[in-house]
């Protein structure tokens, strides 16, 4: 078998088997139960929260959790704004970077808010030092969103009859100093000692192959891209991501820039398992996540370990895979594996150009951040399955001819209207998008380097990792103009927050309700059936949604490339 696969499935298993205890330990940080870091962590949020005045103990319903979760999340909005607009004369911009316009800026700061760090700007020339570093500040705030929004549901699913679900500020507090801190340091040390920058300086002087003095960016490169992937955020600090040589040295660092960006993601869901005692329920979720996930990466990686049929016709030697777009050091298996990891759980960093992948690559890409429901983000892929698994209760209940339950509370018509508002806004937002980008082609065509089928399938891409809050890209597409940084802005700010908010509504209005205890005629929704159930259910609003589009994108151009 190619060293290369094997590799990949070494570390996938290593991310699985140390998921388990890493998820013990994360319920046990939102169950208030002791842990090893209590001695050093508990007086720094003392400390955090006396300054602040904040009483963590101050308990929220689900509403005033929302409102404190969109307050803060704005505050952090219009930061970014100032900086981005400003870093020309603000401090540690060794290189003189310009302030960005205010169409950028407003899809930047908009865009590492919501976690989809859509980069319509290069890292070592778009932002200065002072940026980068909040915009690092912004991939720890933005998913331990994500996970304190995750942890209410866990709260709300727990609770017999509650209204209040525990203090925001105080689950976003411990996301990001038990979980996302101790974790990000431990991979930058690990960078940092394989050769990824880790300083204030400018740009280094470098003599290339070609005997030309050139200035090569540096910066706290090690930091940033440790966070970036253990937040799901997936900003790079170069232009290039995870395909540049110093934000990603060797095959080491690849592989464990892969395991950081997926530990948290499956970690939540033997947390969930671990926090409610139901760890049959968190086997059975995990079982249709890695089921979806393995039917997107297995293909991909077949087709880009055998190459492009269209070069082999040449007399090109195919042996390596579809090299175009990929690095030699990592080969063709990992950067397909990359590929479905990074969309699969909208970390949207990448290591190759997903512009270059063979076209139903690209389609496999697209399908997982239109699913957006095996793994997810950090946090937000239990919010987003939740969603299917109110759908699939419902349907289930229907067929039985039971009043669908879901954990001893009965699932009505709120929850369900909630459910599917939730469920169709992630479609509309992205065909909707496409539809009107394609409608105006006098302003979006002289945006596309690819006429036709690519050109198409470029514009899908891009409303797809913006509404999927992934953040990667079809980089065919022109991207940093006013029409797609103000479009995309406005469909990151519905795509993040309404999938926060409705999740978390109808987990409150649950925890409301009168709990039924289980009977022999109760759904079993811990078992694989109605796991299988699930899969049905994502499997078809998806297919229904995005077929057609699909059609007149990636399957349309690999015909025509056949």
């Amino acid at each position: 078998m190619n060293t290369e696969i094997l590799g990949v499935i070494a570390m996938y298993a290593v991310t699985i088997l140390l998921a388990i205890p890493f998820g013990k330990y994360i319920a046990k940080v939102y169950a208030g139960e002791k842990t090893l870091l209590d001695v050093v962590l508990t007086p720094v949020e003392k400390l955090f929260f006396r300054i602040s005045g904040i009483d963590r103990k101050a308990e929220m319903n689900w509403k005033q959790h929302m409102v404190a979760l969109l307050t803060i999340n704005f505050v952090w909005f219009l930061l970014g704004m100032f900086v981005l607009m400003n870093q020309g004369w603000l401090p540690l911009n060794p290189d003189g970077n310009p302030g960005q316009t205010a169409d950028l800026a407003f899809n930047t700061s908009i865009s590492f808010v919501v976690n989809c760090n859509l980069q319509h700007y290069s890292g070592e020339s778009g932002v200065s030092y002072l940026s980068q570093l909040f915009l690092m500040f912004l991939h720890f705030l933005s998913a331990g969103t994500g996970m304190a929004a995750a942890v209410v549901i866990f709260i709300a699913l727990k609770e017999r009859t509650a209204e209040k679900l525990g203090n925001f500020y105080n689950l976003l507090v411990l996301s990001c100093t038990r979980i996302l801190l101790p974790a990000s340091i431990l991979v930058a040390i690990f960078l940092a000692f394989n050769g990824t920058p880790m300083t204030f300086g400018g740009k280094d002087s470098i003599i290339s192959m070609q005997g030309d003095t050139v200035g090569v960016s540096t910066g706290p490169v090690a930091a940033f891209v440790a966070i970036k992937h253990l937040g799901t955020n997936g900003g790079g600090f170069y232009g290039a991501n995870s395909a540049h040589p110093l934000e990603n040295p060797n095959y080491a660092t690849n592989m464990v820039e892969m395991f950081a960006q997926m530990i948290i993601p499956l970690a939540m869901i033997f947390a969930f398992g671990f926090f409610l005692k139901r760890k049959k329920m968190a086997w059975m979720i995990f079982g249709v996540m890695t089921l979806g996930f393995l039917l997107l990466c297995v293909p991909t990686i077949i087709w880009e370990v055998n190459g492009n049929p269209a070069i082999a016709q040449m007399g090109v030697d195919m042996g390596s895979g579809a090299m175009e777009g990929k690095e030699v050091r990592f080969g063709s298996a990992a950067s397909g594996f990359w590929s479905i990891a990074t969309t699969v759980i909208s970390t949207g960093s990448v290591n190759s150009m997903h512009d270059s992948s063979m076209p139903l690559s690209g389609m496999m890409q697209l399908l997982a951040m239109m699913t957006n429901a095996f793994y997810g983000g950090c946090g937000v892929g239990i919010l987003n399955f939740f969603i299917f698994i109110i759908l699939a209760v419902f349907i289930s209940g229907l067929m039985v001819g039971r009043t669908p339950e879901f954990l001893g509370k009965k699932i009505e018509g709120r929850e369900m209207k909630i459910a599917m508002i939730v469920a169709l806004l992630h479609p509309l937002l992205i065909l909707a998008g496409t539809a009107l980008a394609t409608a105006f082609p006098e302003i979006t065509s002289a945006n596309l380097n690819n006429p036709g089928f690519h050109g198409f399938s470029e514009m899908l891409y891009e409303y797809t990792s913006s509404a999927a809050n992934n953040g990667s890209g079809f980089e065919g597409l022109g991207d940093n103009n006013p029409w797609w940084n103000i479009t995309t802005g406005f469909i990151l700010i519905l795509s993040r927050f309404i999938p926060i908010i409705g999740p978390i509504a109808i987990a409150g209005l649950l925890a409301n309700k009168k709990y039924i205890p289980e009977s022999a005629g109760t759904l079993r929704t811990d078992s694989a059936t109605f796991g299988m159930m699930v899969l049905a259910v994502i499997v078809i609003i998806t297919a229904l949604s995005f077929f057609p589009s699909l059609t007149l994108g990636p399957i349309a151009e690999y015909f025509s490339m056949r």
